[in-house]
């Protein structure tokens, strides 16, 4: 027997697994990578030694608007690290610039002062320029043209207009735009709703290249980067981190070429070989990512890549705030056939998506390929009326899980923290 541990909320459950069943454990080496350096080493090395672009206080000289775009609350970005280095790197250069620190929001809620502080520390919240972007505040929205999507492309104009345009942000594994970083801190960091909208069409999260891990050929990245550079986003701080938030890798210089280096680095650790599994098991890493269904949506697509047709995936996330969302929740159960719901989503266009659309189309299309047992902390009836089978134990979901495959021949794909690993073809 082989004992496995998945992460749940703040606990962990156990389970023993016989061996013959066990095709596979697919996980990231990220954990076990160990980083010559500290996370400011890191961080400033990265900034000496930029990649496509000259160094950044070289960029600056002579900018007397300069805008930094940093990640908001939603996001673990190390910003106490980040951004004091590109600061004294922007001054170095340019001591009298006006720099304004502009936060990606998204179409997030704005973040509260004691988030700043949490995220800067006092001292920048302080004395440095913070504006929060609003995806819905019009009058500080600017159309820069059209996205190779055939959308409108607006974002923040205080962005637009400045002389250097610069971004601090972090890579991991994302499982539409292949990854996060670089030119997300554009699209859909500072863009407006109706841009995000367009950018997250159903056509688009439909492709086939529109997966974890993926960049070359992906609609969704394409749009992204072409907004990131029209934008003029000259150059980006990114770093990797391990389990722990913690900086063990840093790049910085060009918005696709910084960022390209940072993926290749990640891949390396972050892949694993798809096994044929007849049941898929998978987390969203514990608390803080799995306290909703909408999250755990992330952690099922490392499962549904590894998994048969027609088999069982079984998802464990606490989910303790519920669904993580009215709109989701809605476009799931109000309707009991899932044909019916894709095929609505599907039958929209570009600039007709609505919000949440496409989170509800992955787990649809998850669906349709395989049952779901969700271990959370939800209502059961909450969880059937999303079209999964509900479950408060991996001992009860194995044997629901057994029972739908109804043979005794199974194998087991294991994946203790779906959204650290990119499972490969």
């Amino acid at each position: 027997m082989k004992e496995i541990s998945f992460p749940y909320g703040k606990t962990k459950m156990t389970y023993a697994f016989d061996e013959n069943e066990l095709a596979g454990v697919l996980v990231s080496s990220i954990h076990d990578y160990v980083p010559e350096k500290g996370e400011v080493e890191l961080v400033k090395d990265a900034l000496a030694n930029p990649v496509g672009s000259k160094k950044l206080c070289e960029l600056a000289v002579g900018k007397k608007n300069v805008v930094i775009i940093a990640s908001d609350h939603t996001r673990p970005v190390p910003s106490k690290v980040i951004m004091p280095a590109m600061l004294d790197e922007i001054r170095k250069g340019s001591p009298d610039a006006d720099i304004t620190i502009l936060i990606a929001t998204g179409c997030h809620r704005g973040t509260t002062k004691d988030e700043l502080i949490s995220k800067f520390g006092e001292e920048i919240v302080k004395n440095e320029k913070i504006y929060i972007h609003d995806c819905l505040e019009t009058d500080k929205l600017v159309n820069i043209g059209t996205l190779p999507s055939g959308g409108a492309c607006e974002i923040n104009s205080i962005a637009y207009n400045a002389d250097l345009l610069v971004a601090e942000g972090f890579i991991e594994p994302h499982f539409f735009a292949g990854f996060s970083g670089g030119r997300k801190s554009v699209l859909p960091g500072i863009a407006s709703r109706t841009t995000v909208m367009a950018n997250h069409c159903s056509e688009f999260i439909a492709d086939k290249n529109a997966r974890t891990g993926i960049l070359e050929n992906n609609p969704i990245h394409k749009d992204m980067l072409w907004a990131a550079k029209t934008a003029r986003l000259a150059f980006i701080v990114n770093v990797v981190l391990d389990a722990d938030k913690k900086v063990i890798y840093a790049v910085a210089g060009d918005s696709e070429q910084a960022h390209k280096k940072g993926t290749d680095f990640l891949s390396k650790l972050c892949g694993a070989k798809a096994v044929d599994a007849d049941i898929a098991i998978s987390t969203n890493g514990g608390y803080p990512l799995d306290q909703n269904v909408y999250q755990a949506v992330k952690g099922m697509t490392a499962a549904e890549a590894t998994v048969k047709d027609g088999g069982v995936i079984i998802m464990l996330a606490s989910s303790s705030d519920g669904t993580g969302g009215d709109n989701f929740y809605h476009q799931l159960a109000d309707e009991e056939d899932i044909k019916k719901t894709t095929a609505l989503f599907l039958s929209r266009g570009r600039n007709e998506t609505a919000p949440d659309q496409w989170q509800s189309q992955i787990l649809l299309r998850i669906l349709s390929r395989a049952s779901v047992i969700y271990i959370s902390e939800m209502p059961d009836n909450m969880v059937k009326k999303m079209h999964m089978i509900p479950s408060h134990s991996l001992d009860g979901a194995m044997k629901k899980a057994r029972e739908i495959l109804g043979k005794t021949d199974i194998k087991i794909a294991a994946i203790p923290d779906g959204v650290s690993v990119i499972v490969e073809k």
